[in-house]
């Protein structure tokens, strides 16, 4: 995770000097810089997964954080190529307290889902119970506006891929004990997990508000290495708001 809070922090920092290079617009104004700073809000969900490895709907969450920059194709066209890079930060929330940890039989790159109190004994109350999976997203979409004039005002809708590589992966929980001991355990390893990811998404709407979708063409877990030998897929939708 410290890696991943530095290129955060190096991300920013470029995008903040990059800001401080171009003309401010008045107060209440969307400023003058090129490019669209997304911050996606969603829901995260497993397609062609076994029934035992079900999730909780609210708790498995997506947030991203994309800059994409507009290339334009043509003279008043309406359509334009946006490549970016960014953050995707996604959580999966398994339900009746089970987790992910290490299959010995498969190896360390592997997991199996069991439940948190095989681990950590039945006379437990469990408190938080969520895996972070966060990528490195590189998207790469192609946007037409229906205002062919000011490309900043008006609908536009877009279709688009994205390949994500791997940053990190843990699990969170959090146990009261019949003591009334809390304990925050956070095991962070590999799961089992594709180091790659890719998927087509769609985003559609104004310049400051999207409804979007992405559907994941590669499976989530390695071949053979997942729960259950799971062969399961991401689907997400949510919404963004660009921050300029």
């Amino acid at each position: 995770m410290k890696r991943l809070t530095i290129i955060f922090i190096a991300f920013f920092f470029a995008l903040e000097v990059a800001a401080q290079e171009k003309e401010r617009t008045p107060i209440g104004g969307r400023p003058d810089i090129k490019g669209d700073l997304f911050l996606d809000f969603g829901f995260n969900f497993l397609n062609n997964r076994p029934e035992d490895l079900n999730t909780r709907f609210i708790a498995s969450r997506v947030v991203n954080v994309y800059y994409q920059t507009p290339i334009a194709l043509g003279e008043n066209s309406g359509l334009t190529f946006n490549p970016g890079i960014g953050f995707g930060l996604e959580k999966l929330a398994f339900q009746d307290n089970q987790t992910l940890i290490n299959n010995p039989e498969l190896g360390p790159n592997s997991s199996q889902l069991v439940s948190i109190r095989e681990i950590y004994g039945d006379n437990i109350i469990v408190e938080t119970n969520t895996m972070a999976v966060n990528y490195v997203d590189i998207p790469l979409e192609f946007r037409y506006h229906l205002n062919r004039n000011d490309y900043s005002k008006g609908f536009r809708f877009a279709v688009g891929a994205k390949l994500g590589l791997l940053a990190n992966a843990h699990t969170k929980i959090e146990i009261t004990d019949a003591d009334g001991l809390t304990q925050k355990i956070k095991n962070r390893q590999n799961y089992g997990l594709s180091p790659v990811r890719y998927g087509i998404y769609t985003r559609i709407g104004f310049p400051g508000f999207n409804v979007w979708t992405y559907y994941g063409l590669n499976e989530v877990f390695r071949e053979g290495q997942g729960p259950f030998a799971t062969r399961a897929s991401q689907f997400n939708l949510g919404v963004s708001v660009a921050l300029f």
